[in-house]
């Protein structure tokens, strides 16, 4: 059964929830002002795969420390986060899903130390930069910086986004805790996290080259059908990626695991079972 606990990083300290001590690892990084319980649901039914399922809370994000200066948030520095924890869990090797902005973490990963990872899985997410309304960015980061994400939830509460489609509408409709979770993630986060990152997500360079050239261990690419931004990047990354296998989960959006949970788990379960057995 999952727990929680928290894992020292040096000065950083993160919050984890895991399951499945002694099995094959396998880290979970959730996207931009989300949280570990992204996959709550998921933790368990991973473990009885045979993985050590470890799902952090990253920097800046949730019950995880969240430095003020927002020089401390960059993709370089989740990466580092990521492979700290592998190395705190006594992981050589371990199998990594990145979910949005996780995925772009995962990638860093990926081409910094291909040797560390056992499989890959790329979620909902792009080899390069989000394109976005630049004044509603730019909006944003200054009222991150000065009001924190507190009041960002304010003011979008209700109101539809870049990553609002089909499927999630249907979630909420269905569900009228799904849109409270996101909000509750939202109003979690670091104000220093979210300009820094808002930033970083929507400028930089593509990494689809990078990708190809340094990704050998088996890949997943998983993209809601309903995610429009993130569809043909997740082409372009699984065409990129030599062997990578490409996962359309029909009838979901962003975060297919809530919105197409028995398509989503097929994928994901077809993929990691044999490579856990």
């Amino acid at each position: 059964m999952a727990t929680d606990r928290d894992i020292a990083l040096g000065a950083l300290r993160l919050t984890v929830t895991e399951a499945g001590a002694g099995g094959r690892p396998l880290l979970l990084l959730h996207g931009f002002t989300g949280a570990r319980t992204d996959f709550e649901h998921w933790i368990d039914p991973l473990a009885e795969l045979g993985y050590h399922v470890v799902a952090p809370d990253q920097r800046g994000h949730g019950a995880s420390d969240q430095p003020d200066d927002e020089a401390a948030y960059s993709f370089e520095a989740f990466r580092d986060d990521a492979l700290a924890l592998a190395d705190a869990l006594g992981w050589d090797r371990f199998a990594l899903l990145g979910h949005s902005m996780g995925g772009m973490i995962a990638q860093h990963v990926a081409i910094a130390a291909p040797e560390r990872l056992a499989a890959l899985v790329l979620m909902d997410t792009g080899a390069g930069p989000l394109s976005v309304d630049p004044a509603l960015r730019d909006m944003g980061i200054e009222v991150a910086r000065s009001q924190g994400t507190g009041v960002i939830a304010d003011l979008t509460a209700g109101q539809d986004g870049p990553l609002t489609n089909e499927a999630y509408l249907r979630a909420c409709a269905e569900d009228p805790t799904y849109a409270a979770r996101g909000e509750r993630n939202l109003r979690a986060a670091s104000g220093a996290m979210y300009a820094a990152m808002l930033l970083a997500i929507t400028e930089g360079e593509e990494r689809y080259g990078a990708l190809g050239a340094a990704v050998t261990c088996p890949t997943l690419v998983i993209v809601g059908s309903f995610d429009e931004p993130f569809i043909e990047p997740s082409a372009r990354m699984a065409a990129v990626i030599d062997g990578a296998e490409l996962a359309v989960i029909p009838d979901g959006g962003h975060s297919p695991q809530f919105e197409a949970p028995a398509a989503w788990w097929s994928a994901l379960s077809g993929f990691l079972r044999p490579l856990g057995a």
